[in-house]
C-alpha cells in the first residue's frame, strides 16, 4: 500500500472519536486542544493537511510542523506522547500526528487566553472536561482496592438523584448544577463522591445537549 492509498483509507472513516482532520495549522494552541483530548480519552490520531470533506490540501510549510511540535510539547501538561510520520500523494505532504491515550490523565492544553484546560474527545468533538472528569482522574490515582464508605453525604445525594427520577417522567439523568441543588451538600463535595461513584459503577454520565448530565446506573 503506497502513501495515497493510505491515507485515501484513513480519510474514508471520516472525523470520528479516534480522528480529526485539519486542513492547516495556524496556531499551535488549538491544535494542542486535540492532543489533549485524544490523550485523555482514548487516543487517536491527527491528520494535518487534510480539508473537513477529505480533500488533501497538504502541509505548506516547514513552520507548520514547527507548530505541531510546540502543540505537544510546549502547549499541553504533563507533555504527552505523540509521534509524527510525513506522507506524501498528490503532490502534498500531509502529516499524520499519533497520540496514545496518556497514563498521566489529565493532559491539560494551554487556550488562546493562557489558561490550562483539560478537554475529551466526544464523537468528532474536543469537549473541555467537566469538573467531576478531573475529580475521577485524581480518584484514579487512588490504590485499586480503595473503597468507598456508604456514609449519610453519599446517601443523600443518591437518594436526591432517586427521589427526582421518579417524580419527573423523562428526567433521569441530572447536570451537575442540578444535583447540588437536590442534594443540599457542597458543590466540591458533590463533584468527589459523583468521582467515587461513577468509578465504583454507581453513576454514569452523558454529554447531551452541549452538557454534561449524570444517572444512577441500572440494577
Amino acid at each position: 500500500m503506497d502513501d495515497k492509498q493510505f491515507l485515501l483509507r484513513l480519510i474514508r472513516e471520516g472525523e470520528h472519536q479516534q480522528q480529526d482532520f485539519k486542513y492547516h495549522v495556524a496556531d499551535a494552541r488549538k491544535l494542542a486542544k486535540s492532543v489533549s483530548a485524544f490523550a485523555n480519552t482514548d487516543g487517536g490520531r491527527l491528520l494535518v493537511g487534510v480539508r473537513d470533506d477529505g480533500h488533501l490540501s497538504g502541509v505548506r510549510s516547514e513552520e507548520e510542523i514547527y507548530m505541531m511540535h510546540q502543540a505537544a510539547y510546549r502547549f499541553c501538561k504533563p507533555q504527552p506522547s505523540i509521534s509524527f510520520d510525513t506522507y506524501h500523494a498528490a503532490g502534498r505532504t500531509i502529516v499524520v500526528c499519533t497520540v496514545p491515550p496518556s497514563a498521566r490523565r489529565p493532559v491539560f492544553a494551554q487556550d488562546g487566553e493562557g489558561r490550562m484546560r483539560a478537554y475529551i474527545r466526544i464523537k468528532d468533538e474536543n469537549i473541555v472536561a467537566s469538573p467531576v472528569h478531573l475529580a475521577l482522574w485524581r480518584e484514579s490515582q487512588r490504590p485499586q482496592g480503595a473503597v468507598v464508605a456508604f456514609d449519610d453525604d453519599i446517601r443523600r445525594l443518591l437518594d436526591a438523584m432517586q427521589h427526582q427520577r421518579l417524580q419527573a417522567e423523562g428526567m433521569s439523568s441530572h447536570t451537575l448544577n442540578r444535583i447540588v441543588r437536590l442534594s443540599r451538600l457542597p458543590r466540591r463535595e458533590v463533584i468527589t463522591l459523583l468521582a467515587h461513584l461513577i468509578r465504583f459503577g454507581n453513576v454514569e454520565w452523558e454529554y447531551t445537549g452541549q452538557q454534561f448530565r449524570f444517572s444512577l446506573t441500572s440494577m
